[in-house]
Parts: C-alpha cells; structure tokens; sequence
C-alpha cells in the first residue's frame, strides 16, 4: 500500500504542464484529461475536456479563479500575471494576491500564499466556476457529471469550506428544485423535486456552479445563529484566509471517484481504509449492522445475536454514563476502559467489529465540563456585565444589557455563567433596569457564590435535548476525548450524532468539520486503518473523513412507513455524491413479520444500501419469528454484498409497492422470487335486510400456476365462520375462530396456523391446499366472516400473496 502511495505522488508530481498561449493571451493550465484556461483578467475562459476538446464553461455569468469581499463588498480581479509557479490577481487600490498553483496528473492545486492591503478583506472566495454540466449535482462531493464528463472541486484544507458565503454563520442553505428524471416521486410529468444540501456545487438555471471560500475569523463577530437573532462568533486563529487551499479537476464520468482518492493521496487528506480498501469503495462500506445494548457480562450473548444476523458490526446505542468525557457506564462496563476493550477483544475472536453511537459536542449535565466547577470553555451566546454585587442568595440579577440573555427560541436551560457559578432563570425583566427574574442559584450543583459588580455573566448556548454545546476548544477535546477510548479499546465503528452542534463555535460547517478532523487526527495508526464512521450530518471535508451517512429514524411507525419517503430521497443524494448508500435506522419489535423484513431487505438490496438493525432482548425473545428473521438478514445481505443481484432484479426492488422473498438452498445458491400482493380490508357493515355483508377484492398473479398464501388479522374483534370464495366458485371455509390482534398465516400445504399478535404459534388446522390454486391472470376473491365481541371499529386485514418464478442466484 506504501509504495502504493509514493507512485501516486510522485506520478502526480511529475506531471506539469503550464503555458501562455500567444495568440489569445490565455494562462493554460492541464492536467492528464483536464485544461483550465485563465484570461489575461484573472477569469476562467474555458474549462477542457482535453480528449474531445469540448469546453462545459458556461457564458451564462463571470467564473473568477478567485474573488475577495472588502467591507462586505465582493471585489472582482482586474488582472491576471503568471510568475514561475504563481499568479498575480491585482484588484485594485493596491489589493494583490499571489496564489501558488500546482498541476498534478489528477488536479490542478491552487492556494493563497499572500495578499496585500487587505485591510476589511473579510474573506476570499474561489469561484463560483459555471459550468454546462447538469445531469448530475453533487453538492456535498462538489462533482458536476455530464453524460462523458465530470468537473470538480475539492477544499483540501478544512477552512476552506465547500461552498459560497451565502450566511453569515456559514451554514449551507437546502435548496428545492424540480428536475428533469424518471424517478417514480414525480410531481410534474417528467420531473423531480430534489432537496439538494448546497455546498460545493449547486444546480443553476445553465446547469451548475462549484466554490468554496475562506473567512477571515482573527476578530469577534456578531451573528444570527444557533436560533438566536445575536450570538457572539469568538475571535480563532488559523491564518485566515491565507493558506487557502482548493483543487479543480475534470475527468471522465467513470473516473470521478477514484480521481478523488488520488487527490486525497497526492494532497495528505485522510484515505481511510476498510480491509485495505478505501473506504468509499470497499463492499464492507455500505455493510448492515445490528444496534443493541451490551455490557461485559452479557457481550457474549449480543455477539450471538449479530452472528445469527450474519452482520459482521455491532453497534451500543447508549454506553455513557455521561456526554463531555464519555465515561463508560459502570453497571455495563464496571472497570471502564478495560471492560470495554475486553468486549472488543472477545468480539474480534469471533469475527465481530464494535462500535458506538454518540452525541458528538452535547455535553449533559451530570458531566465534569458542568459540574461541580463548569468549564469556561462550554459555548456562550454572548456575555454582559452584572450591574450590581449580589450574594449567594438573590434571585434577581442586574445585567449591563439584555442582549443575548431575552433571546427564548432555542433555549431550553436558560442558564448563566458567573465565575464558578451556573444559575437558571426564568425571564428578563422587559424595561429598565435590566434584570434575570426568578433565579435559581447553583444549578447543576454548583456552589452558589458572591459576585462583584462589574463580574462578566454568559448566557450558555444549550440543545433541547437538554444538554450544553461547546466552544471551538472543548470541541476539540472532546472530539480527542472520543478518539482516546478508540484507540484505548480498538473500537472501530461509530455514529456521530448531533454533528450540528458544533455550531456552537459560531463557525457553522466549519466548527463540524474541525470536531470531526481532531477525533480522526487523533487516532492511532492501527483504527485508521479500519473503521466506519457515520454521522448525522455532512459537510464537504467531512466527506473524506466518513465513509457514508445513515439517515432515517424508525421511532415514528412500522418499517414501511417510518420516514420512507425521507429515506428514499437519500439514495439519491448518496448516489450523486459518490457515497455508499445506507437507508437508515429500522427497529425490530416483538411484532415485525417475516413480510416487513424481507420488504426492508429488499430496499437495502435495490440500492446496495446497508442499514442499522435495532432490537433487544425483549423483542427477540417475545417475537416468534426472531430464529428467521434473522437467517433471512444473513442471507439477503450475503446476496448482496457479494454483487449477485442483477440490475434489472434491483431496478424492480427500488419500487415500494414490490414485493420480495429470499429462500436458501445451499450455502452458494438461492430462489429469488417476486411477491403479488393484495392488501384489504373487510370491515363490518350495516345493511338493509338481505343486503350481502361480504367483501370482494381483486388480485393479480403473474406467472405459472401457484399457491395463493395470505395473512388474515382480526382488528378489535373476534372473528369466527370465515370464508373466503376465489373466482365466485372455489369456496373455502376457515374451520377456526381467532381473538382479536389474533392472525391467520398460510402458506402452502395442508394446514394454516394461527399467531399471537407476537407470532408465538397459538393452534393450527387443516385446509384444503387445491382450492388455493390460481393461474396467471386477474382474479377475485369473497371474503365474509362473524364479528364477535366487538370494539369500536372491527375489522379484519387481509393480505393475499403469490410467488411469481423462481429466479436462480448463485455464486459463479
């Protein structure tokens, strides 16, 4: 892998090409695929396709190779001068900037080395570049791709930020449009609504835009942030915008992503690996993973679970006692440290990989940062003066200016700093003199304490999950704090949660991005060289740091209602963003069906996506399908990661209303079968006298004759004389009665069963299994039955599948 490396460096070193075309006056700059020509006025003229000579700049606006903002003014370059290996912007009133370039068989390099009389330059900004290309945005990545061509941009440090200074809190605006696709969310014939996350590349009218920039942030600022109308931006040193660091490439579409590992090799950016893969290709990537609660007395059992899964990640969803040092639980891991690394060394013998789910910069408030002493360094809004001495005791406190401390919308803690003090209050008074009404003094046991007048108070930035954030420092201990239990325990997969609280720092993406950086940069050697990371949010140099995102929550309704439509949309944002794909969260209850599963792996297989399975031992144990549900995860997700599934077999699962089923023949060859399912309901009905009280629905089988299965649920009724007549001739009657939540399941042969609403086998009883036979076609079925000892709105479910022809998958 080493030598891996030095080549790729040293091909990119070797590859220069610069020149100054005399007869258009042009600054010609090329990589191996790619040509940038800059005009004699310090503009982007053409951005080349080098093999078919195709320039994709568009006309449509101006393309700046950079940009500065004086007085919050932006200020355009007037003239461009090569000199060796830079060139010379000059913007007038004696403004000059000397931007060091590089050009690399992948990229072209550039960077702000100096910039003169940049008295109330606030920031700089690279571009916008325009270019034609417009099939596919990748606004996180910042690759534009064409039908043949793709162009990007990469930040290759972390304050230059992916994106245009669009807010002063340099959060990324989400922007919606409508495009041109076939996806089936249609709300416009032939077109698309996209939620794009803008950031490095943006969808334009003339197709699309790539930038980034660079703030100046060596003085304090007052800003609109974190839900607050005012909130101090603290002064932080990084040089700047000098130093600023961006890369341009172009390429063809099929060597986007691999053009982008050879850029984070050439420029030192983190390459993390996955079995000596890089992570954003190798197949363990998009791997599913179970979620589950484990300790050191029982991580032999929770090993056990994920086995059975066939999931090769183990996720603990809470270890911490608290958020800020995340101390381990001593009830689960009772000699910290040491039980935690004894459960991944346990796991690791058995071919399981551990890992965490966290809270980020949320610090609670039974941590060490809060109590007993709070630490200077948790996130303030802002600060003022008291006005007066007060005592140990008063409850009401004299503020220089209600500035920060009257501002109610995103705060859930309501809590001041005065020296070693934390207090809670309730308003400020609403005219002079400014006042903290009902006080409580010596929250989160602090020691309540005299103050003098002229003492500074801070209103402390806080989360409505009841937690305080932090300032750019803390951040990064924190992050350093999360990294040392990696490196002390060799865990190796984690969720960063909460990610936007690092807003907090007032630095917006760049305060995420900085959390993320000082957790990887202090990793050792051995977790870098395998781990995941996902997180709740991205920003453009995170995603070198990542390896995907996994988002969609399973706490609102089953698995094919939670957020599906949210989590469908993901899948095109990871697509066009160079990602593996992940479709989030889904928690097994004692109720999931076989049905619901094989729905969800369905999904994961249609967009190669994994996904975190959540259960515990309370479903397990209460659900009588777990022993399948979970060989039919290891099956599906065997299938899957191996490549064995055809593209057309996955174009047919990315639509929801499909239906699928997996079934194991040998340890190399499967059955793939699509599902027809009819889903009804028969509810209980009024009528006139002699009016039928029966329900009729239609259903579609496709393909050779075959075995009507289905599923019959009695909902707040008891449910007995069941009949079911298909095609008006075949009568069939269900020699049982079932309770309600009670269900009926067939599925070929001579007897159905009956569940519990847990599937635990209650009875079971003969049928005759000719009369379910159906042919290919439409066809009907009469369903009637007695409610008995009704609720308020008896009903019964039934769903009605059949299994189209076997398809064979096998290993070649």
């Amino acid at each position: 892998m080493k030598r891996l490396i030095l080549f790729l460096i040293v091909s990119n070193l070797l590859f220069v090409s610069c020149s100054i075309n005399k007869e258009t006056k042009l600054i010609e700059l090329k990589t191996k695929s790619f040509q940038i020509s800059i005009d004699e006025k310090g503009y982007i003229s053409k951005l080349i396709d080098v093999e078919t000579g195709t320039n994709y700049l568009s006309n449509d606006t101006i393309a700046p190779i950079m940009s500065v903002s004086r007085n919050d003014e932006i200020v355009y370059p007037q003239s461009a001068e090569l000199k060796e290996n830079t060139l010379i912007l000059k913007y007038g009133e004696g403004v000059e900037a000397t931007i060091k370039f590089e050009q690399k068989e992948s990229h072209i390099s550039f960077e702000l080395l100096s910039l003169s009389n940049s008295e109330n330059i606030n920031l700089i900004i690279w571009g916008p570049y325009p270019s034609t290309i417009k099939k596919v945005i990748g606004e996180t990545v910042g690759v534009v791709q064409g039908e043949e061509f793709a162009i990007g941009i990469q930040a290759l440090n972390p304050k230059t930020l992916g994106g245009y200074p669009w807010n002063e809190n340099d959060c990324m605006p989400q922007i919606d449009i409508f495009e041109q696709d076939d996806y089936s969310d249609m709300k416009e014939e032939g077109k698309r609504h996209v939620l794009y996350r803008v950031e490095a590349a943006k969808p334009t009218g003339f197709g699309s835009t790539l930038q980034a920039y660079c703030r100046n942030r060596l003085n304090d600022r007052i800003i609109e942030n974190w839900g607050h109308e005012k909130y101090l931006a603290p002064a932080f040193e990084d040089g700047g915008y000098i130093g600023s660091k961006i890369a341009l490439f172009g390429c063809p579409v099929k060597n986007a992503l691999e053009t982008i590992g050879k850029i984070e090799i050439a420029e030192g950016l983190p390459h993390p690996m996955i079995d000596n893969k890089w992570g954003k290709i190798a197949p363990s990537a998009s791997s599913a993973y179970l979620i589950m609660g484990f300790g050191e007395n029982d991580v032999d059992r929770v090993i056990a679970v994920t086995k059975k899964a066939g999931l090769k990640y183990l996720d603990h969803p809470g270890p911490f006692e608290s958020w800020g040092h995340f101390k381990l639980n001593k009830k689960q891991f009772p000699k910290g440290i040491e039980s935690m690394k004894n459960c991944v060394e346990i796991a690791e013998k058995q071919g399981i990989i551990l890992g965490v789910h966290t809270l980020s910069n949320f610090i609670t408030t039974n941590d060490e940062y809060v109590t007993p002493v709070p630490d200077k360094r948790l996130a303030k809004v802002g600060s003022s003066t008291i006005t007066e001495e007060i005592n140990k005791s008063q409850t009401e406190i004299s503020v220089e200016s209600p500035d920060f401390f009257n501002q109610y919308k995103n705060s859930h803690l309501n809590t001041v700093m005065i020296g070693n003090e934390l207090i809670r209050y309730g308003v400020v008074s609403e005219n002079e003199p400014w006042k903290l009404l009902d006080c409580q003094r010596g929250a989160f046991y602090t020691k309540a304490s005299m103050h003098q007048n002229g003492s500074e108070i801070s209103k402390l930035a806080d989360h409505a999950y009841k937690v305080f954030l932090t300032n750019n420092e803390l951040s990064k201990e924190m992050a350093e704090n999360i990294a040392e239990l990696f490196n002390k325990t060799g865990l190796r997969q984690i969720s960063f949660d909460g990610l936007e609280g690092n807003r907090s720092t007032g630095m917006g993406n760049y305060g995420e991005t900085l959390f993320v950086k000082a957790w990887y940069d202090k990793l050792n050697e051995k977790i870098k060289s395998h781990y995941i990371a996902d997180a709740s949010r991205t920003t453009h140099y995170f995603w070198h740091i990542y390896t995907r995102m996994n988002w969609g929550e399973p706490w609102y309704a089953g698995f094919r209602e939670s957020q599906i439509e949210y989590r469908l949309k993901n899948q095109k944002y990871f697509k066009r963003n160079l990602m593996p794909a992940m479709l989030g969260w889904f928690l097994m209850t004692s109720e999931t069906s076989i049905e619901d599963i094989e729905w969800l792996l369905a999904r994961s297989a249609a967009f190669d996506a994994g996904f975190a399975f959540v259960c515990n031992y309370e479903a397990i144990e209460k659900n009588g399908n777990s022993d399948r549900i979970m060989h039919l995860i290891g099956e599906w997700e065997k299938v899957r990661i191996a490549g064995l599934f055809t593209e057309e077999q996955k174009q047919r699962m990315e639509d929801i209303n499909n239906e699928f089923s997996l079934e194991k023949l040998n340890d190399k060859e499967w059955n793939f079968f699509q599902v027809f399912s009819g889903k009804f309901k028969h509810e209980k009905k009024l009528r006139q006298p002699g009016e039928p009280l029966y329900s009729t629905f239609k259903f579609e089988h496709i393909g050779n004759e075959k075995t009507i299965n289905f599923i019959l649920t009695a909902i707040d009724s008891d449910v007995s004389e069941i009949t079911m007549e298909i095609d008006n001739y075949k009568k069939i009657v269900l020699a049982t009665t079932i309770h309600a939540g009670e269900l009926i399941k067939y599925t070929g042969g001579k007897k159905a069963y009956v569940y519990d609403k847990n599937w635990q086998l209650i009875n079971k009883f003969e049928v005759d299994p000719s009369a379910f036979q159906v042919s290919n076609g439409e066809h009907s079925i009469t369903f009637d039955c007695e409610f008995n000892k009704t609720g308020t709105e008896p009903m019964v479910k039934l769903e009605i599948r059949t299994f189209g022809t076997a398809e064979n998958i096998f290993f070649k």
